[in-house]
């Protein structure tokens, strides 16, 4: 057998030799033309040649689209040109920003609602002009937030049940943009603190509670791209057109660290804070291939990690979850989702593998960590925007255990704020409040089949069993009330049906009269 002969190193980097050495493969659209290490040097990778596939539970994970009946149909996705993700995801909603003739309408549906969606279901339709950015709030599932082109920001209660009428008046109105408002966002960890930005180059940041603002940032000179706020909502970055990366501290009104084009292409970027208080970033190079970032904010001056990707004008939407560590990006009119781990080893953002489908799509939604189906391994699930449908992307750890996961679920953000706004206004932080996601876990035997022993030898009757001993919601009063209503019910039928027969006796003494 022929050995394999290493790569010259003018024909191919070391880099990217590696990364074919532990995934076992490398796509052709991804190059490492940086790696360079926590201390300010270059790794020669001599240590990482010792080691055939890297070792991560990740390496397998797979992207799989949800049944046909399980998406939402006849759907009519904004048009409107703007680089937002166009959808928002809870436990409870989807909501997505939908084309609507006399100014801007967002669909609200309840995650069960799929198959195809009544033309003539209720919309939010209060905004004069169109939607541009929503976002649900992470410590209520009822409350959503949107930003238009009309300059207002306007916060929605949404009912659980399906409304009988358009949804046209916000529980608070937020106006202090005098340009449209491309960016809403809510604060990780404290009650109604709500951030948004405008073309008008400002950031708001708002109290919900009181629709009245805290803190007004006007540092940017150009068109803020997107803004990211850490874990604990201590500090935000920014992308810019002026094509700076920002960190900022609100409370201060200080910008704490700054990067100069972090990628030196001219289409938008995007940054946003990694668990560990990194910033993963994407963006462009000169020459228009996309190119993925992650950087150290105390020491902007050589990237952790730089990669080249494709050649595509469609800006790169990264979707991170800070539980598994994993990224997901996926590109406005692209046809694939892709995702990388970030670790600490080199070249610290590994790249896992790619989702891909026929259809391009419009927009993308993330669904939180608690709103997953934990029995089934799902430790991701996006819902993918079409030209007329939501399609639901679950992504899925392979294990063959029936077992509740702990390595792949530990204790994740739950919706119980960690401060509330005035202990934020003055200074403190607070960790999100975390939940376990065991308690939502039901083992898949279980749910599928249920079995009763009985004793075939006793004839005797099975007890009366109220419907309280089901499912806690009915008592015997209530059981009682129900029966005799049946009962009405039932003499009220009787006596229509005697109804009905007279007459048509009547009809038919009638009809054989004038014969």
């Amino acid at each position: 057998m022929q050995r394999t002969p290493s790569p010259p190193s003018h024909y191919l980097q070391p880099s990217v030799w590696d990364m074919k050495r532990e995934t076992g493969f490398c796509p052709p659209e991804l190059k490492l033309v940086s790696r360079t290490g926590r201390d300010g040097t270059g790794r020669d990778g001599v240590m990482m040649s010792r080691r055939v596939v890297r070792q991560s539970k990740f390496r397998h994970v797979f992207g799989q689209p949800l049944k046909a009946d399980q998406s939402y149909e006849d759907i009519r996705v904004s048009k409107v040109t703007w680089d937002s993700s166009f959808c928002a995801v809870n436990p409870k909603f989807v909501a997505i920003i939908v084309e609507s003739s006399g100014g801007g309408a967002i669909l609200a549906l309840p995650l069960c609602k799929t198959g195809r969606v009544d033309k003539n279901y209720p919309l939010i339709i209060g905004h004069s002009g169109p939607v541009l950015d929503v976002d649900w709030c992470p410590h209520n599932d009822n409350i959503l937030a949107s930003g238009s082109e009309d300059c207002s920001v306007m916060v929605w209660q949404i009912p659980d049940h399906t409304p009988l009428r358009p949804i046209s008046e916000p529980i608070v109105t937020l106006e202090g943009h005098s340009k449209r408002v491309g960016i809403v966002t809510w604060h990780p960890t404290a009650r109604n603190v709500l951030l948004t930005a405008g073309s008008d180059n400002v950031i708001i940041i708002w109290n919900v509670g009181t629709g009245e603002p805290l803190v007004s940032l006007d540092n940017h000179p150009d068109l803020i791209y997107n803004v990211s706020w850490n874990r604990n909502g201590s500090m935000f970055c920014t992308t810019c057109k002026d094509k700076k990366v920002r960190v900022v501290d609100p409370r201060k009104g200080e910008i704490i660290a700054e990067k100069q084009t972090p990628h030196e292409g001219i289409r938008p970027m995007r940054a946003i804070f990694t668990r560990e208080g990194y910033i993963f970033t994407t963006g462009f190079t000169r020459m228009s291939q996309r190119e993925l970032g992650l950087w150290d904010p105390t020491n902007f001056d050589e990237p952790i990690s730089l990669l080249e990707m494709d050649t595509s004008n469609g800006v790169l939407l990264p979707f991170y979850d800070a539980d598994t560590s994993i990224v997901y990006l996926c590109g406005k009119g692209d046809s694939s989702i892709r995702y990388f781990e970030i670790t600490d080893e080199p070249p610290y953002v590994h790249y896992l593998s790619t989702y891909s489908s026929k259809e391009p799509q419009r927009g993308m939604g993330f669904m939180p960590k608690r709103g997953l189906d934990v029995s089934k391994c799902e430790i991701a699930r996006l819902y993918k925007l079409h030209e007329r449908k939501c399609e639901p992307i679950t992504m899925t750890v392979p294990r063959k255990s029936d077992l509740f996961q702990d390595d792949l679920y530990p204790d994740t953000a739950g919706p119980e704020p960690a401060l509330e706004v005035e202990e934020w206004v003055e200074g403190r932080d607070g960790e999100p409040v975390l939940v376990s996601l065991r308690d939502g876990y039901v083992p898949l035997k279980n749910r599928e089949l249920k079995v009763v022993k009985k004793n075939v030898l006793d004839s005797r009757p099975p007890p009366r069993r109220s419907m309280s001993s089901f499912d806690g919601s009915f008592t015997q009063v209530t059981l009682e009330k129900l029966l005799d209503e049946i009962q009405s019910l039932k003499a009220t039928v009787q006596s229509q049906e005697k109804r009905i027969c007279d007459l048509e006796n009547k009809l038919s003494k009638f009809t054989n009269g004038t014969a």
